[in-house]
């Protein structure tokens, strides 16, 4: 049913060897000391990673949500560090710009971005609000031709280095979600604007998570992203596109934990053989694919009819709940087929364990995508059979 093409094989084929080459030396130490992989991340961008979903007279690739799926995936099989970087820069920040952006923003902004010349970042959650985006405090005040920020960001990927973030802020305090949140496109540069405290994280160490704070940020009117009032409800555009990108992190990380436990597996000995001689193991392995299979098509549904350019509210929700947490039990199933080994660096699994469990976190907790798969099947009629 998900057969790629020669054309989609080969992508994956070129990103697994780049990730190996490029990527897999570093992780260990990118992870001890929270190192952002700046030079990968140029070559992402050279490579046209950095802009694969936006069209090539944007200087995107021109490619779509299934190739997506296949770099995200590949990049996060050896790192989710560098797979996160890329898709909160692609499916958050540039793909705003894109869907609700004008046709002057596009070419002003898109070009800088897909090329790899800017990084960007996407700015939704703050100290107190997270799955209640209604409850954002940062403001934008009209005056005259100019928009005034004040406020904060927090749990931002990309804060610290992102040339510019896509910022949510409330334009009208007593419409709340419903007409009252705009968005706007803040460089970095911009007097007022800096990047905060850094995260000091559990997993995904190389990967940047910073505040974004906003003091008497003057931003021009051009700046304004989509209609006024329109922020929030272009945003839940933006993420049916990111949890896409966030069930592809999942599958990554979930592929290279199941890859590291089979290779172990095969290597130990216990009792006069290798531990993948015996059933418990074998089993554990057998239900780690299956899942991980089962993710990989409910995410390849979600990819494909993105790109035909059908609605997604469900099946991406389905498929960011059900590759995320299908990639923690992996993971963890993966720690254990190391045993003790699996509880120290020297091994991949402790990474991958550490890892992996932002994916039932970011972008929309798997709570909330249970509440919007709950919603969108009682709002149809008849039932989904």
């Amino acid at each position: 049913m998900f057969g790629l093409t020669g054309e989609q094989e080969q992508l994956r084929r070129e990103v697994r060897a780049f990730a190996e080459r490029e990527i897999a030396p570093h992780v260990s130490e990118w992870d001890e000391k929270s190192e952002f992989p700046h030079a990968v991340v140029k070559k992402l961008g050279q490579m046209g990673l950095l802009g694969v979903i936006f069209p090539e007279e944007l200087g995107g690739a021109g490619m779509g949500y299934v190739e997506y799926v296949l770099a995200i995936e590949e990049l996060s099989r050896v790192d989710g560090s560098v797979g996160i970087i890329v898709a909160a820069h692609n499916s958050l920040c540039t793909n705003h710009i894109m869907l609700a952006g004008n046709d002057e923003q596009r070419r002003r902004w898109i070009p800088l971005l897909a090329s790899g010349q800017w990084l960007g970042a996407w700015g939704l959650t703050e100290p107190g609000s997270g799955s209640d985006a209604g409850g954002a405090r940062t403001t934008a005040v009209k005056r005259g031709d100019r928009w005034v920020l004040n406020g904060s960001k927090t749990f931002i990927t990309n804060g610290s280095y992102a040339n510019c973030a896509v910022v949510l802020a409330v334009t009208d305090k007593d419409k709340g979600t419903r007409g009252g949140i705009s968005a706007f496109v803040v460089e970095r540069g911009t007097p007022g604007f800096r990047s905060g405290k850094k995260e000091n994280k559990l997993g995904l160490r190389a990967s940047d998570t910073a505040e974004l704070i906003f003091e008497d940020c003057e931003i021009p009117e051009e700046n304004l992203v989509g209609k006024p009032g329109e922020g929030f409800k272009d945003a839940m555009r933006v993420l049916d596109g990111g949890r896409i990108s966030i069930a592809a992190l999942s599958l990554g990380m979930g592929r290279g934990a199941l890859d590291a436990a089979i290779k172990y597996s095969q290597e130990r000995r216990q009792f006069g053989k290798t531990i993948s001689e015996f059933q418990a193991i074998q089993f554990k392995i057998a239900d780690m694919a299956t899942e991980l299979d089962a993710a990989w098509l409910l995410t390849m549904r979600a990819a494909q009819m993105k790109d035909k350019g059908q609605k997604v509210t469900l099946e991406s929700a389905m498929a960011k709940l059900y590759a995320s947490e299908a990639a923690c039990r992996i993971c963890d199933e993966g720690v254990q087929i190391h045993g003790g080994y699996g509880f120290i660096k020297d091994y991949p699994a402790e990474k991958f364990y550490r890892d992996v469990r932002l994916c039932p976190i970011g972008e929309g907790t798997s709570e909330i995508q249970r509440m919007v798969i709950a919603r969108e099947l009682l709002g149809k009629a008849p039932s989904r059979g």
